[in-house]
């Protein structure tokens, strides 16, 4: 999501090596790549529907509650469509990284410079993470687990790595995705008496596991321990204990693992495989992540969770992400009709612009809503489906500004 460059889909040399730069000229931007984006911005933009206040006004309408939790995060191991967020913003980073240096690449600049502006943009990233959560807040919330921040703390090796042969690309994938694993095996589990309630942790959650699996529970794994000592180097309004989510600051490792799948992805889009070629890449590499990512959460080497990124939910969720963009290349870059995807695009092209107005303009719209239409007025389909209505019309506004900043080509990039 971070990086908007011009997506482009180049003819490449079949004999040119890996490092070596295609000689061809930039064709047009890949449909593919910003109406994925734009899906993804669509459902995190969404949230404002709450859909969860519906299903409890409706607990015996099946639609509502699938709606409700497919607009919900899984409590520790799974996933729902909306788990599926943060991956691919982190996926298609990736994607943009190496669709943004073969376009500096062509243009002839200095590597010097375009090294330098990728340390800038991870440390803005970073910074608009941090910002963002911190905005209500008596002083500076040092909280490191926001999309933005885990893909600025990032994003500079992944530009690094961007950089090496792609033979590189996969080792580290590999040497990540192990390493990480192997980490958290060898610190030590929870003792059978830890006391859970101490780490926010609930009498009533069932998710923690026994065995094996333990080393990667709630609260008690290794990145849980890093946070107590980190995150207490910053000034605070008391001491970290825990997030009461069980996210971590070190998710941003093996979230860096997710964005080298994305690296891949970019590699086989700017290739000079035929289209149906591409199509068999992303499919296979979806089915095999798929599978790869289950089969160790389900024999228990190491249990797929989001909320600590763990190796197999790396895999998991980049399954998806190869099967979603292989969706959207299909029905977009693949045929000559690309209309449908125009309100996606506008979402997609513009991603910070996004992700800030959605963040920054809700209260206002919200506040000008009642003013002019009336605190009744979202209420005609019954004062149950007043929060679908109203995020429906936020939602409209929000489109109808980027889609202006869209036709005067005005885009917000670092």
């Amino acid at each position: 999501m971070a990086v908007e460059p011009t997506n482009t889909q180049p003819a490449v040399d079949p004999s040119a090596s890996d490092a070596q730069v295609p000689a061809t000229p930039i064709l047009r931007r890949l449909t593919s790549v910003d109406a994925y984006r734009g899906f993804v911005m669509l459902l995190m933009m969404a949230e404002i529907m709450h859909l969860n206040r519906i299903a409890k006004a409706f607990p015996d309408n099946p639609v509502w509650q699938f709606l409700s939790a497919q607009q919900s995060h899984v409590e520790w191991r799974g996933c729902t469509l909306h788990d599926l967020i943060q991956p691919s913003f982190s996926f298609l980073v990736g994607v943009s990284v190496v669709l943004s240096l073969d376009m500096r690449r062509r243009r002839g600049d200095n590597p010097a410079k375009f090294i330098t502006h990728a340390a800038w943009r991870a440390l803005v990233l970073t910074f608009l993470g941090v910002w963002l959560r911190s905005l209500g807040k008596s002083q500076i919330n040092f909280t490191f687990e926001d999309t933005l921040t885990q893909i600025g703390l990032g994003f500079f090796p992944l530009f690094l790595i961007a950089l090496c042969a792609k033979r590189v690309w996969w080792f580290c994938l590999a040497i990540i995705l192990v390493g990480y694993w192997g980490a958290f095996a060898l610190y030590p589990a929870p003792a059978p008496d830890f006391d859970y309630s101490k780490v926010g942790v609930p009498d009533t959650w069932n998710e923690n596991s026994t065995g094996f699996s333990a080393h990667w529970n709630k609260n008690s794994n290794l990145a849980w321990k890093f946070d107590t000592w980190f995150l207490n180097l910053f000034p605070r309004p008391k001491p970290f204990e825990y997030n009461g989510g069980g996210y971590s600051t070190l998710n941003f490792i093996p979230t860096l693992a997710t964005s080298l799948l994305g690296l891949i992805a970019g590699g086989w889009l700017l290739s000079a495989a035929t289209a149906s070629r591409k199509l068999a890449l992303f499919a296979t590499a979806g089915a095999i992540c798929l599978i790869a990512g289950f089969a160790l959460d389900y024999l228990g080497i190491c249990p797929s969770v989001k909320r600590i990124w763990t190796p197999s939910w790396v895999l998991f969720s980049g399954g998806w992400c190869f099967l979603l963009l292989a969706l959207f290349f299909l029905m977009a870059d693949a045929t000559s009709f690309t209309l449908w995807s125009y309100p996606l695009r506008v979402l997609g092209m513009n991603p910070i612009a996004s992700y800030l107005i959605s963040h920054l303009l809700e209260g206002f719209i919200r506040l000008n809503f009642a003013l002019f239409l009336g605190k009744e007025f979202f209420r005609f389909g019954g004062q149950a489906y007043e929060p679908l209505f109203i995020g429906l019309g936020i939602l409209t506004v929000d489109w109808i500004i980027l889609a202006w900043m869209e036709r005067r080509k005005i885009f917000l990039r670092i």
